[in-house]
């Protein structure tokens, strides 16, 4: 079977029905989102029609696009109030696909990558499908993106040895960071809730999986290229 076979509608809502809903996502701006985001034109050619197979894929450089039921998984567990006036940080951008999602359910969405490259690829993307509540900036997302802080919660799409201070502080009060944190093969998913009397509570979530967080408050890129 060819891409132009393939019913790619039809997988986005197998999708939702088998690999989220039937898992335990009830969040219907969530589950609204990722059965209206084509995943097919964030993956390349020689993968789309894996696109909707519940696994991660290689964008290139490294890094992957995860798999759907952890990106609905993260969004979900974000906990956004209000959604039509949220401001949200994505931190690893990769082909634009999770920065797509959110933006069909927040009022904008701000989304920082590591490697140039892939950038440049997801604001193709996401102009060619007509996003336009995404702002997409080149850099070191451990620091975050100070200028449009604070955020009504942040996404982390790479893990970190530990969570970065900089993103805990531009959190608005109420808001969650959901963010991957531990070594290869023993990574888990933490939301850092900052509370409404500036307290930071903690919860840990899932075993994850996922590329290494590099920069500053990550990975050495060295030691993340073992």
């Amino acid at each position: 079977m060819t891409n132009e076979t393939i019913d790619f509608q039809r997988n986005r809502r197998e999708m939702v029905k088998n690999q989220l809903t039937r898992r335990g996502i009830t969040d219907p701006k969530v589950l609204a989102a990722m059965g209206e985001v084509p995943r097919e034109s964030f993956v390349s050619t020689e993968y789309r029609h894996l696109a909707y197979k519940d696994s991660p894929l290689p964008i290139g450089y490294g890094q992957t696009i995860s798999q759907p039921f952890i990106v609905a998984y993260m969004l979900q567990a974000l906990h956004i109030k209000n959604p039509a006036t949220a401001i949200v940080l994505e931190i690893g951008t990769g082909l634009g696909y999770q920065a797509a999602v959110l933006s069909r359910f927040t009022r904008h969405v701000y989304s920082v990558e590591r490697v140039m490259e892939l950038a440049i690829q997801a604001e193709q993307n996401l102009l060619a499908l007509n996003y336009t509540n995404i702002t997409v900036s080149h850099g070191d997302g451990g620091y975050g993106w100070q200028k449009h802080a604070p955020f009504d919660g942040i996404v982390v799409a790479a893990a970190a040895p530990e969570i970065p201070p900089p993103l805990v502080a531009q959190l608005k009060p109420g808001a969650s960071l959901v963010i991957p944190v531990g070594e290869p093969g023993n990574q888990k998913l933490w939301r850092v809730a900052r509370s409404h009397d500036a307290r930071i509570v903690k919860e840990r979530l899932v075993p994850v999986a996922f590329v290494p967080l590099l920069g500053e408050h990550g990975y050495a890129e060295q030691r993340a290229r073992k």
